[in-house]
C-alpha cells in the first residue's frame, strides 16, 4: 500500500537515543535521501470528507480543519480516541473552530470496520524530507535542518514520530516567485526508525538499518569558507548524487535562525532538474574540502538558485 505525500517547507521500532556530540575523530555519513516523515502530536483535525460516509458529518456542521476536542464528556488526543468513542448512539462532539468552541451532534455510520464519523483524520504532520547526517555509531541521523511546524506556525509539539522509506515521483522547477517542490511516495507502512525530537534546527531520530557511505568529519565553523562546494540530494528518483553549488557568505556563527551561509546552485544539470533549491530539499548535506559543513535550509523566493544552509553543529548540538 502506498500514500502519497507532498513536501512539507517545511508525517515502529523504538531504540534507545545516545548522545551526539561533534569531535575531532568523529565521522558521520552524509546522507541525501528522501524520506517520509510522520510526526504526530495531542491535536485530531478533520481532514476530509469520506465520498461514501461524509453525509452524517456534513449533518452535524463538521467543517475541514475543525479541531476534535471531545467526544461526549472525554478528551480527544488521537484518531484512535475518536473511533474508539463512536458506539452508534448520538454523539456530542466538541470541536475549536477559528479559535471558538462549539459543540455539534453528530450520528455515526454504521460500516463493516464499526460506526465512523464520515470524515478523514489528521494528527500531526506527514510529508517527505532530506537526511542530512547518519552516525553509525550511535544510530543517530538528522534531517530537514529546520523544524516542522504546525498548521498554526508554531513549532510542532511532537508526541511521537517515525520515518519510512520513500521514493520521489516527480519534481516541480521552482521559478522566481514560485517555489518548486520535490513530490514523493511513502513506501509501505512500516516505520525504519523512531524521530525523537523536532526543534527549530531539525528532526532527529535513532534507527538500526541506518544507511551505508563513507563518513566524513564534521568542519569546525572557521575551516568553511566561501567558494565551491556540493550538496547532496535526490531529485531523479535514484541514489543521491553531489551538485556543485557556491558558498557566497558566511554569516556569524552565534546566527540561529538556520541561516548560516548563502549559497547557490552552479550545478547545470540540478539547475535544468529542479531550477534551484526546493522544497523537499531541506535537509541535503552540504560538502566542501571532504568535511560535512551543514545542511540547506531556505531557499529565496524570488531567487530559486539560491539558498540558505545551517552549519552542521548547530544540528549535532540540537540532537544531542
Amino acid at each position: 500500500m502506498k500514500r502519497k505525500l507532498n513536501a512539507l517547507i517545511i508525517t515502529l521500532l523504538l531504540f534507545t537515543a545516545m548522545p551526539l556530540q561533534a569531535h575531532a575523530q568523529q565521522l558521520l555519513i552524509p546522507v541525501g535521501e528522501v524520506i517520509g516523515l510522520q510526526l504526530l502530536d495531542h491535536t485530531v483535525t478533520v481532514a476530509a470528507y469520506d465520498d461514501a460516509l461524509g453525509q452524517c458529518a456534513r449533518d452535524a456542521g463538521l467543517k475541514i480543519g475543525d479541531e476534535i476536542l471531545k467526544i461526549g464528556d472525554r478528551e480527544i488526543h488521537s484518531a484512535e480516541d475518536v473511533r474508539g468513542l463512536l458506539d452508534g448512539e448520538t454523539a456530542t462532539v466538541t470541536v475549536r473552530r477559528s479559535g471558538k468552541t462549539c459543540t455539534l451532534t453528530l450520528t455515526p455510520e454504521k460500516t463493516e470496520e464499526g460506526y465512523r464519523m464520515g470524515v478523514y483524520l489528521r494528527q500531526g504532520i506527514a510529508g517527505i524530507g532530506t537526511v542530512t547526517f547518519y552516525d553509525p555509531a550511535t544510530g543517530a541521523f538528522g534531517a530537514l535542518g529546520h523544524g516542522v511546524s504546525s498548521p498554526k506556525g508554531k513549532l510542532l509539539d511532537m508526541t511521537r514520530g517515525y520515518a519510512y522509506e520513500a521514493s520521489l515521483n516527480d519534481v516541480k522547477k521552482g521559478c522566481p516567485g514560485d517555489p518548486g517542490q520535490l513530490r514523493g511516495t511513502v513506501e509501505g507502512l512500516d516505520a525504519f526508525a523512531s524521530l525523537r525530537r523536532n526543534t527549530p534546527q531539525g528532526v532527529f531520530g535513532v534507527t538500526k538499518p541506518g544507511w551505508k557511505g563513507e563518513g566524513l568529519p564534521v568542519a569546525a565553523y572557521e575551516e568553511i569558507h566561501t567558494g565551491e562546494a556540493t550538496i547532496r540530494c535526490t531529485v531523479t528518483g535514484g541514489a543521491p548524487q553531489e551538485y556543485s553549488v557556491e558558498i557566497l557568505k558566511i554569516y556569524p556563527e552565534t546566527r540561529e535562525d538556520g541561516r548560516n551561509f548563502l549559497l547557490r546552485v552552479t550545478d547545470p544539470s540540478l539547475l535544468e532538474r529542479t531550477g534551484g533549491v526546493v522544497q523537499g530539499m531541506s535537509g541535503s548535506p552540504i560538502l566542501q574540502d571532504g568535511r560535512l559543513v551543514g545542511a540547506v535550509t531556505h531557499v529565496l523566493v524570488n531567487d530559486p538558485t539560491t539558498g540558505y544552509g545551517i552549519y552542521i553543529q548547530k544540528m549535532l548540538d540540537a540532537a544531542a
